[in-house]
């Protein structure tokens, strides 16, 4: 195993290799059933379901709003130099013209119309839509209600390194790649020795184990993928 596939990444600290078990007690009273009694507060989520969080999605309203106010302005300056006695702009006259001598079925009313709705779309599954993929909501711990709690998120490119960090220290793997969305986590491994069949439980187990663990509203769906390394 080279040194790059074992440095760990700096979120990993969250996630050490006896991960969630608890140290057993001192007079020995509990066996194997503590540790996922201890383990269980630790995952333990509210009966409220976590929501995603909302973008602000600033840069497109900048842009509608300074479209909307340049258009707006130039047709009410307009309307009011009509209303002065000033002739109106040939840009409005000529809009007006081609709107009442071009029939339906033109081609430009046509492409002009399909823009209008493309653009209109958009701009309506902005509204309607949280934004902010990368970022997938965490469990809120029990307990934790009012208009002031803490809501949490994680990256999901950190998830993956650290679910990556976790994969390469599986006995048999040279090297794993994990990507991370919002339903499944795709793991990819080659094993350089031992069974693949083998390879692959452990790498299920552990991974599984670690997407629990990482404390994400909703448990997305692991698949995992062995094969040997190329030769040559």
């Amino acid at each position: 195993m080279s040194a790059n596939t074992r440095r760990r990444p700096a979120g990993d600290s969250d996630l050490p290799p006896g991960l969630g078990k608890a140290d057993p007690p001192a007079d020995g009273s509990r066996g194997k059933d503590a540790t996922t009694a201890d383990s269980t507060p630790a995952v333990e989520a509210s009966d409220r379901r976590a929501r995603r969080f909302w973008s602000t999605r600033r840069i497109p309203a900048v842009l509608v709003a300074l479209l909307t106010a340049a258009v707006t302005g130039l047709l009410l300056y307009d309307v009011v130099s009509v209303r002065a006695g000033r002739p109106a702009m040939r840009w409005r006259r000529r809009l007006a013209e081609e709107l009442a001598t071009r029939p339906l079925d033109d081609v430009w009313m046509i492409a002009g119309a399909a823009v209008a709705m493309a653009l209109g779309l958009w701009l309506f599954l902005l509204a309607v839509t949280p934004g902010l993929r990368r970022l997938l909501p965490m469990r809120q711990p029990a307990g934790m209600f009012g208009k002031g709690e803490v809501r949490a998120g994680l990256d999901r490119r950190a998830a993956g390194l650290v679910l990556r960090d976790r994969a390469v220290r599986v006995p048999g793997v040279q090297s794993a790649q994990v990507s991370v969305g919002r339903r499944k986590v795709k793991a990819r491994a080659r094993a350089h020795f031992r069974d693949l069949e083998e390879v692959r439980a452990d790498l299920d187990a552990t991974l599984g184990e670690a997407v629990t663990f990482l404390g994400l509203a909703r448990r997305p769906t692991l698949t995992v993928r062995v094969r040997r390394p190329k030769k040559g």
